[in-house]
């Protein structure tokens, strides 16, 4: 985004400036965003937004005038337009623009330019500041320092100020950008500079670098390669930097000394043919003592006054350790700066722990260890390092102290700038100070307050040095403090804004601060305070993130609106700009406006210099009360002034009134050009009124038309209208539209009125002035059946001419309704008295105790309802009826018993309500108006319930509400047509009684014949969204013979049935193994069905999701028959059954009409005998005797016994065996 990485090695490839090559290029990325836009490194103010709460829309023109623009144009390559100030002198009225690039060709030094506002001339002339801007102290180096990147109006009368954030000193051959800053005098002279951060030079630097030569260094290539880019990176010279060579084993030997070499060519030569040295030891503190002692010594080259340092580079533990401690004491007693680099090749090639070896090269480094120490993993890695290595020695080179992190060395003091309330003092942003954390620097003539590090370190979290504070400041004041405020736009990556105030021991006091809510979004970078009801407190702290991202995935940019009280800010929301599909970078300049369109009340002005493909556009907010309106009231495109404009908006100012109309005016910058707007004055237009006579009297007929009598009466429309600025007295040239019959929500195609020219509107022109004038017009009532509404007269106004001046003042209102009533017959009081009785009977098709039953074929139902007035008249009588969300209204149906009116229903969607009119325009006395209202249920919004409430009420006075209001519940459930259609391909078996028993079983076909159940299951017109369905299995028998064995489970759609088939598929896992069975034998004669109440059942349980209408879906389970246990039982036939469920979440409320069919297969074994029952042979002799007795008794009635005694005696012995003889012929 805007700033480069710190310490990106490629910015160093100029070995005589590798600090200045970091600032060309930070200054590039940062002022490239100019022509190329692609970030804003900094702006200058923001806006707010409104709307009328009657919703006038988003103008392209309010009193901001684009009629009459002056361009001032300059070159584009110098970024001519990139800042523009407004500004006042004795010698007149000007536009101060900067040109950060100026002299782009050759050193981009920057200027500024005064632009004339009263001459005729578009062109600007430059201050040729550039070599004026200096500090005759320091070596000042003015290339690429961007003077005018930041432009101010000082407290100091007639003066302004302006910076060069990258303007740099050189530092032996060291660059710093500490920034720059000049006040200019009303003369245009450039004042004596300052620079807060300013940087004491450091001196020459000696530097011994130190190798480890030993034999355990391994390939001796890379350690060359290093210390040749080493040396690359290094100003080396006489004057600059010396450099000396020491390679070691067992003994140290210098390779070259300090002196030896005056060019860095000879010695880079001399470098890359250093021979490694070899030794078994590593003496490494003998080493480091030689260097001490030898490196440093006038004779070999050593200066009084450089410093010392030293690079010492090993890749394994000493053999001298025992001298560390004094060796190292001694190096710190001379000052000397110490670089330990560990190479773990050698330990990583052995798999020796290196922990020792880092430790000790660690206790070598000087403190902070951090930035003295590296560690590589190979020889061949030391290269990678030496571009590191380098920056750190770099800045010992400039200041002469330990490389730590940047302080202020690097700070741009100048980024931004700020006057604060307290004459000479300014604050200035600094954002590269502390690494590119950032800061902000108090400067007064009397003394510069740069806080320390620490001071913000704690509320940014600046883990990696890139909040960029001081990047906008600016402060606020609640009437008896100012507080101060900064922006950290890549704080934690969302930005951040920091509310401070200073204590009596000059420190800052943290009082609060506010994140921004997305990353890369560059929340904080413009800040805007604002004082709208001019007070002298500030109300407002608007907040740019212009590069917000919308979720159309283009830079929209966001500005948010911050309430401030007493230091602390709470959100009160964000102004509505551009379209989220627009990449438009919104709020990347906002300024705020005194009083923009005159109604005492600050507004804003934001600019979107990306949007409308890169030309650019402002929006104007205007301030209300002590808040600001979120939506524009103006909204300016650049090209709608110049076609070729760009990224117009991208620098603002508007605090000036510059032509002496009282009326602040706005100045805009865009890509090489500044473009002046004048602003108009305001006229507030009000409209009024009248009718006569004040109510319409559809009786009295007064006026012909064609020669038929017609009620009429006259209005009086006036207009007036108001003027800011006060000694404007117009007039405005306006178009009025007066329309009859419109209210405020709806338009009448038919209207009750005309005017005398036929039409419903009347379209004129007009010239408004503080005075009244009017217009009177004669209005004729039409037939119509609604007579009791009041008739309405809509007045519009809007401006003959958008560029004129002065403009309609589009925040007050421009459109208004009035009403003139209709009388009512309801006696001398004209208040009507009425007494609706509201009676509802439920239709033919609701049951009247039960359920109703509700599908596809029968979703519909009605209601009977009939309203009566009892007393005086009812206007505009209606019925309000409301439903639960499982009815949706059908249509209605006037009812004939030759008393009804009219009846007009209408339903709001979504809302479940239902209004009728009913008898309008008036039900009467005794009048009676009914109709049927017909309902259908909703099949996909489910209830148990169809509840209907009826509620009838007028405009007039309702003297008895008792009979107003019905509530019906009608009590439902819904036909699921939900149909289950299992079949199977087995439905006789018979067993043959010459199968022996298996007692192995190595496939399915072992087992007996398959039996497949294949379950189809439907549904109708209603959807269902889930079904819980279940097949249960007789697996085995009462005494635990199996029955049948699963062998395959299948679904389809796969996708929405799924099954637990829990282990019954296979679980013997038949085919891959052997299984022997086992069967005892069973009597099951007196079985007749085996299914779950005989045997023991196992269920496969299955979800059906997503059941659309008229969907089909399958479970399909294929079984074997265990042949064995029928072999083994004693039966003649059965019948297995598998058994089916079907239920869903809602038993109640969905019906299904089958749920649980069967699947029978008949199991036969013929040849078998059957056994006599024990309750045959005991009905069959009850049944002889029953018979036996019938016989007697018949014989007897017949006198068969009345023969003698004698020979019943003789034949008894014969009777008796006959008897028996038929007993057993019937047992038998």
């Amino acid at each position: 985004r805007p700033l480069t990485a710190p310490y990106s090695s490629s910015l160093y490839s100029n070995s005589l400036h590798p600090v200045l090559n970091f600032a060309i290029n930070f200054a590039e990325v940062k002022t490239n965003f100019l022509a190329t836009m692609e970030f804003n490194p900094k702006s200058t103010i923001l806006t707010l937004l409104l709307i009328q709460s009657w919703g006038v829309p988003q103008s392209l023109s309010f009193n901001v005038g684009t009629a009459g623009a002056k361009v001032f144009s300059g070159p584009t390559v110098e970024e001519f337009g990139y800042t523009v100030q407004q500004f006042k002198n004795h010698l007149g009225k000007w536009l101060l623009v900067g040109s950060p690039w100026k002299d782009y060709t050759r050193d981009r030094k920057g200027d500024i330019y005064k632009c004339d506002i009263t001459g005729s001339s578009s062109n600007c002339l430059s201050l040729n500041m550039q070599n004026a801007v200096s500090i005759s102290t320091v070596n000042n180096i003015n290339i690429n320092m961007s003077l005018g990147l930041t432009l101010i109006r000082t407290a100091t009368e007639n003066k302004f100020m302006t910076c060069g954030p990258l303007w740099a000193q050189k530092c032996g051959s060291q660059y710093y950008y500490p920034g720059i800053c000049a006040e200019v005098s009303p003369l245009f002279k450039p004042l004596p500079a300052f620079s807060p951060a300013l940087q004491t030079c450091g001196g020459p630097m000696d530097i011994a670098i130190v190798l480890d030569g030993s034999n355990s260094i391994y390939p001796w290539e890379p350690v060359v390669a290093f210390l040749k880019k080493l040396l690359e990176n290094l100003n080396i010279g006489p004057s600059n930097t010396q450099v000396t060579v020491i390679q070691y084993g067992v003994d140290p030997v210098f390779e070259f000394r300090l002196n030896s070499y005056k060019t860095k060519q000879s010695m880079i030569e001399t470098a890359a043919a250093i021979k490694q040295k070899g030794g078994v030891e590593t003496n490494t503190f003998r080493a480091i003592e030689f260097a001490r002692k030898e490196a440093f010594l006038p004779s070999n080259g050593g200066r009084a006054g450089a410093s010392k340092v030293m690079v010492v580079v090993t890749d394994g533990e000493s053999h001298d350790k025992d001298l560390r401690d004094a060796v190292i004491g001694k190096c710190e007693n001379e000052k000397i700066i110490r670089f330990g680099i560990a190479v773990l090749g050698y330990y990583t090639r052995e798999g020796i722990d290196t922990k020792n070896l880092i430790s000790e090269i660690k206790s070598i480094a000087s403190t902070p260890t951090d930035r003295h120490f590296f560690n590589v993993s190979a020889e061949a890695a030391l290269i990678e390092i030496a571009g590191s290595l380098g920056d750190r020695i770099f800045n010992i080179e400039g200041t002469g102290k330990s490389g730590g992190d940047f302080l202020m060395e690097m700070s741009q003091v100048g980024f931004s700038a700020h006057q604060t309330k307290k004459q000479n003092m300014i604050m200035l942003g600094a954002v590269g100070a502390y690494s590119w954390t950032g800061t902000v620097v108090h400067y007064t003539p009397q003394k510069s307050d740069i806080f320390p590090q620490t001071t913000f370190e704690k509320i940014l979290e600046d883990k990696n040095h890139s909040s960029l504070l001081g990047y906008s400041v600016t402060t606020l004041n609640d009437g008896s403090m100012e507080y101060y405020v900064a922006g950290a736009p890549r704080s934690n990556h969302t930005g951040q804004v920091i509310v401070y105030t200073i204590n009596t021991d000059g420190q800052p006091t943290i009082k609060d601060s506010k994140r921004g809510d997305q990353i890369g979004s560059y929340y904080g970078s413009v800040l805007c305070p604002l004082d709208v009801d001019k007070d002298g407190v500030s109300d407002l702290l608007l907040v740019g993130a212009p590069m917000f991202m919308s979720k159309q995935k283009q830079e929209n940019g966001r500005v948010y609106v911050l309430d401030f009280t007493k230091g602390i800010l709470i959100d009160q929301g964000i102004l509505k700009g551009p379209s989220p599909a627009e990449n438009a970078r919104f709020g990347m300049t906002i300024a705020a406006v005194p009083d923009l369109n005159m109604d005492g009340y600050s507004d804003v002005v934001v600019g979107a210099p990306l949007e409308d493909n890169n030309r650019g556009v402002i929006y104007v907010f205007n301030g209300d009360k002590k808040s600001i309106r979120t939506e524009s009231s103006q909204k300016i495109l650049g090209s709608k002034l110049d076609p070729a404009l760009q990224y117009f908006g991208r620098s603002l100012d508007a605090s000036t009134d510059l032509n002496d109309d009282t009326i602040p005016d706005v100045s805009v910058g865009a890509y090489g050009q500044v473009v002046q707007l004048w602003s108009r004055g305001v006229a507030v237009v009000t409209t009024r009124v009248t009718f006569i006579p004040e109510k319409i009297n559809i009786l009295s007929k007064k006026c012909m038309v064609g020669g038929k009598p017609t009620s009429c009466f006259n209005t009086k429309v006036c207009f007036s209208a108001t003027f800011r600025p006060k000694n404007s007295v117009g007039p405005i040239a306006l178009q009025y539209n007066l329309t009859l019959d419109v209210e405020l929500k709806e338009s009448r195609i038919a209207s009750r009125g005309l005017f005398r020219n036929s039409e419903r509107s009347i379209l004129k022109n007009i010239d408004v002035f503080a005075l009244e004038v009017c217009e009177n017009l004669e209005v004729l009532v039409q037939d119509a059946p609604d007579l009791s509404d009041p008739i309405g007269l809509r007045v519009e106004v809007v401006q003959q001419d958008p560029d004129s001046n002065p403009v309609l003042d589009i925040l007050s209102p421009t459109v208004w309704i009035f009403f003139i009533p209709f009388t009512k017959d309801c006696g001398s009081d004209e208040v009507c008295e009425s007494d609706l009785e509201l009676i509802v009977k439920k239709g033919e098709m609701i049951p009247s105790s039960s359920k109703m039953l509700v599908s596809f074929n029968n979703k519909r139902i009605s209601f009977l309802v009939s309203v009566t007035n009892k007393k005086e008249n009812a206007y505009n009588s209606k019925v309000m009826i409301k439903h639960s969300k499982n009815l949706f209204y059908s249509y209605i149906t006037s009812t004939s018993d030759g008393n009804e009116g009219k009846v007009d229903c209408t339903s709001t969607e979504n809302s479940y309500t239902i209004l009728c009119k009913v008898g309008y325009p008036v039900i009467e006395l005794n009048q009676k108006v009914s109709f049927e209202i017909n309902f259908e249920f909703d099949l996909i919004k489910r209830q148990p319930k169809a509840e209907v409430s009826f509620e009838a009420s007028s405009e007039s006075m309702e003297v008895n509400l008792s009979d107003n209001h019905v509530s019906l519940s009608i009590p439902v459930h819904y036909d699921s047509e939900i149909a289950v259609y299992p079949k199977t391909d087995l439905n006789f078996y018979v067993v043959d009684m010459d199968n022996e028993v298996k007692t192995i079983v190595n496939t399915f076909n072992d087992i007996g014949p398959e039996f497949k159940i294949s379950v189809k299951v439907s549904t109708g017109n209603l959807p269902i969204s889930l079904a819980y369905f279940t097949v249960s299995l007789p697996t085995t028998t009462a005494k635990g013979n199996p029955l049948l064995y699963v062998t395959k489970l299948t679904t389809a759609p796969a996708s929405d049935v799924s099954c637990e088939e829990g282990g019954l598929v296979n679980p013997l896992r038949i085919s891959e193994q052997t299984y022997t069975p086992s069967f005892s034998k069973e009597n099951l004669m007196s079985t007749k069905e085996l299914n779950c109440k005989t045997a023991k059942c196992q269920p496969i349980k299955c979800v059906l999701k997503d059941m659309g209408i008229k969907s089909t879906f399958f479970v399909n389970v294929t079984t074997r028959i265990w042949t064995g246990t029928f072999d083994a039982s004693s039966f003649q036939s059965t019948i297995l059954t598998v058994s089916t469920n079907i239920e869903t979440p809602e038993p109640e409320l969905l019906v299904i009409s089958n749920k649980d069919p069967k699947v029978e297969v008949i199991i036969s074994k013929p040849g078998v005998k059957g056994e006599v029952p024990v309750g045959v042979i005991v009905g069959s002799v009850i049944g002889g005797l029953l018979l036996l007795a019938l016989a007697v008794g018949l014989l007897w009635k017949l006198g068969f016994f009345n023969r003698k005694y004698q020979q019943l005696m003789k034949n008894e012995e014969e009777a008796e065996g006959v008897e028996t003889q038929g007993l057993q012929e019937n047992a038998a």
